[in-house]
Order: C-alpha cells, then structure tokens, then sequence
C-alpha cells in the first residue's frame, strides 16, 4: 500500500481476493477481478462517490470504498467524512486489523469522524461505506494531523495540557508547592471523563462528573509534595481528546478553616471536608433549644450529635441536601460529627449553632383563640391544651412545624376528631362545628421519637 499513485489494483491470485475485509466483503461484480484502493495524502481532501457499482458488503448489503496511505509512527490522525453520503468511517492496519470506526446516524445529517493515534509507521487503510445497502452518493473524505496545543509528561499549577486518550488511562506527575486548595478539571467532547488523584500519606480521590455533564473535577486541599493524575475514561470505555487542568483556588470567605476543636452556641464556622468524618466538641452551659446547621455547594451533607444522653442524626433536614439538627439539649459536652452523606466527597462547608431559651417555651396548658402559640414538644411525648368555645360555629385548629410530622387530636363535649397531614405538608388541621363547653387539644408527633418545636393556633371560621 505504499504506492502512490492515483488507484491501485489488487489482482486476484488463484482465484481468491487479497481480501483486506476478508470474510466481511466482495466485489460489486461477482465476475471482478480486481479490488480498487485509491490512494491519497495525509492532510488533502478526496473527492468520491458510494454508487451501486461500488463494492459490496456481503453482511449488510451496503456499498463501500477503500483508500490507502502511509502513516507515521505517534502520529494523531483525524478523518472526517462530509458530503452527501450517509455513511461510516473504518481504520484498518497492513495485516487488516479493525483499528477504528466512526458511523454517522442514518437519520440525521451524514459525516462522521474517526481520530487515532498511530502506534506503528506503515501503510493503512481507510474505509468509507454507506450505513446499509439504501445509503448512496458523493462523499469527501478529509483527513489531517491533529496538534496537541499543550503537551508533555507533567501537569503544571495554572497550565493546560492537551491529551490523547487510547486504549487505557493516561498518568501525570504534579507538583504542588503550597498548601492551598486547588482544582483539577478533566474536560472531553469524546467520552466520559473520570479523575485520580494519589499522593503522599494514602492520599486517594476520585471523581467522575463532578464538573458537570460528563467532565470530572477534583477539588481538595493540597499539602506540597508530589502527586500522580491519571486521567480515564468511565468504566473503561472510550477514546479521544480531553483537556487537563490545574488551578488554584480562592477561599469565598476571609479566615481559616476549622477541621475540629470546640464549637460553641452561637457561633458560625468554616471547614473543608475531605472525604472523612469531622469531630467537634459542643458545649452547652444552660439549658437550650439549639439548632445546628451543616451546609455545603460541593456534597451532600449529614449531621451527628450525641451526648448527654442524646443521640440524633440528620441528612437532608435543611434546604436542599443541607443538613439540620434541632434539639433541646441540658447543660453538657456534646460530640458533633460532620461528614457527608456518601463516604467519598470533599469540599467547603459551614457550620453553625444558633440556640434559643426554652423556659418560656410551653408544653401544654391553655390555648386562647386567635392567640398561636409556639411550643416544644418532647420525644414521645403528648402535649395537652384546654379551651374554652363560648359561641357555637365553626372552628379549626392547625398544628404547625418545619421539625417533625405533627398529629392533632380534638376532644370534648362529645366530640372526638383527630388529624395527620391535613394542613400544608406534614402539618395538622381539625376543622369541625363546636358548640359552646371545655375542649381540649392534644399535640403529638406521628412518630414517638420525635422532638422539636410547633404551633398550635385555634381560629374561628
């Protein structure tokens, strides 16, 4: 195949074709004695036309031509197919070994592109067909090197590389000089991207479509010493071209990060998980209805408290997949723990303990009409309230709260009237006709474990 002139012909010998697709093509004519391979050049356009005349595929019907060139050994060659045709794109090496293939789909704009690098110099072979045996007309078949802007063997902080993803994972060296946090990115139109980062003391991450889409991004604190990237596709599937990046990152906040030690009520903290568990110490010196916040845009956040004879757990209980805990707690040290919601995920997280006095709070005794009240209820408990109806009419009472699953319970001069989520979301609401007499209402939680605050309001309707 290394003859460059305009077409080649391949005589038939002893009756059987030197068949480059052996097993998988024949001749258009079953009386042909030749194959025709149409040379061309690396980097220039060629024109041709898939017709009924071409040659066949056996297996499908469809009708296909061959071109030949010489290839250079590291080279990274891109062919892509323009025209009219509906077609496919197949790379075959000297011994007709299927390298490569790139098939456009019948149903939409025809083209399609087929990129490799050469692990050998030789001849190879190029092969454009028609998607099945319908798929007819002219084609132009262009073909170039293709220049990887930023090479090497080395990632650099603050520079782009440029790679080429074939037939296994790709690794870079990287040096870090200063303790900060930092991003790597793994961009690629090709495949789905997937990130390693190994260094000293075990230190391991991965990520695979952190940066969105299917691209991959690593972000962590960094100590100085050296690194190894390796740069992959998902489940070991796919070549192509990707773009690697490092970058150095600005804190969204001014101070330092806090990974551990004492937290105390009132006070808001910044932090950097990195994959493991965090541990702060909680003291609280006076009785208190403390809620603590964990919130994170990099993971999925989850909350532990426990001490003093509590012992809770929180995933989602803020906004989003923000974390909330909200727990009357007794003068005592307390072990908080933040972490997220899955074993591997790192990033920037904030960390607050608000508390609010519990003495005025009331767990039970008198409700007044149009007067709400706000209450904390007890795990397992059953908080009792008496009224008064002086007019008969209609009335509703609603039991109200962002902590727990209320269920109210209406009682008295012979009526008996119970609700669960008959208010907005979880919140409860009784609505009845009450004649004049002593009622009470009964505020608990749908399940016995729960605690937190609520409202409880009576209106007339």
């Amino acid at each position: 195949m290394a003859n460059r002139a305009s077409s080649l012909t391949l005589v038939v010998l002893g009756g059987a074709t030197v068949g480059l697709l052996a097993g998988c093509t024949q001749p258009a004519d079953s009386d042909a004695d030749a194959i025709t391979l149409h040379a061309i050049e690396l980097g220039e356009r060629h024109r041709g036309e898939i017709t009924s005349a071409s040659e066949l595929n056996g297996k499908d019907g469809s009708r296909f031509a061959r071109h030949t060139l010489t290839l250079d050994e590291g080279t990274l060659v891109e062919f892509a197919l323009g025209g009219a045709l509906h077609g496919s794109l197949a790379l075959y090496d000297d011994e007709t070994q299927l390298l490569a293939t790139s098939a456009s789909d019948p149903y939409g704009p025809p083209g399609g592109t087929l990129r490799r690098r050469i692990d050998e110099t030789g001849d190879y072979l190029v092969v454009v067909s028609g998607v099945d045996a319908h798929s007819f007309g002219p084609f132009d078949l262009n073909s170039r090197e293709i220049e990887l802007s930023v090479g090497g063997s080395e990632l650099v902080v603050s520079e782009s590389l440029d790679g080429w993803l074939q037939d296994g994972p790709a690794t870079y060296p990287l040096t870090i000089e200063e303790t900060g946090l930092y991003r790597i990115e793994m961009n690629s139109d090709d495949f789905d991207a997937y990130l390693e980062l190994s260094g000293p003391g075990n230190f391991f991450r991965e990520d695979d479509d952190g940066a969105g889409d299917l691209d991959a991004r690593i972000s962590d604190f960094l100590e100085p010493g050296d690194y190894t990237v390796t740069a992959r596709s998902a489940f070991g599937e796919g070549n192509g071209l990707y773009q690697l990046n490092v970058e150095p990152q600005e804190l969204p906040f001014d101070g330092d990060l806090r990974n551990g030690g004492e937290v105390s009520v009132g006070e808001t903290l910044n932090g950097w998980l990195s994959g493991q568990r965090l541990e702060y110490t909680l003291v609280v010196d006076e009785a208190a209805l403390v809620t603590i916040d964990l919130k994170s845009d990099d993971f999925d956040t989850y909350l532990e408290l426990s001490g003093s004879g509590v012992s809770t757990s929180d995933d989602d209980g803020g906004n989003g997949l923000d974390s909330r805990i909200r727990q009357r707690l007794e003068p005592g040290s307390y072990t908080l723990v933040a972490r997220s919601y899955s074993s591997n995920a790192s990033g920037l997280f904030e960390l607050a303990v608000a508390s609010r006095e519990i003495g005025d709070l009331p767990s039970g005794g008198e409700l007044a009409l149009n007067e709400p009240l706000e209450a904390w209820l007890e795990p397992g408990a059953q908080d009792y309230y008496a009224f008064e109806i002086t007019e008969a009419g209609r009335y509703r009472l609603d039991m109200m709260s962002s902590d727990l699953d209320t269920f109210l319970e209406l009682e008295g001069n012979g009526v008996f009237e119970s609700n669960d989520d008959g208010g907005n979301g979880l919140d409860s609401r009784i609505q009845a006709y009450l004649e004049p007499g002593e009622y009470r209402a009964i505020a608990r939680s749908y399940g016995s474990n729960s605690s937190g605050t609520y409202t409880l309001s009576l209106i007339a309707e």
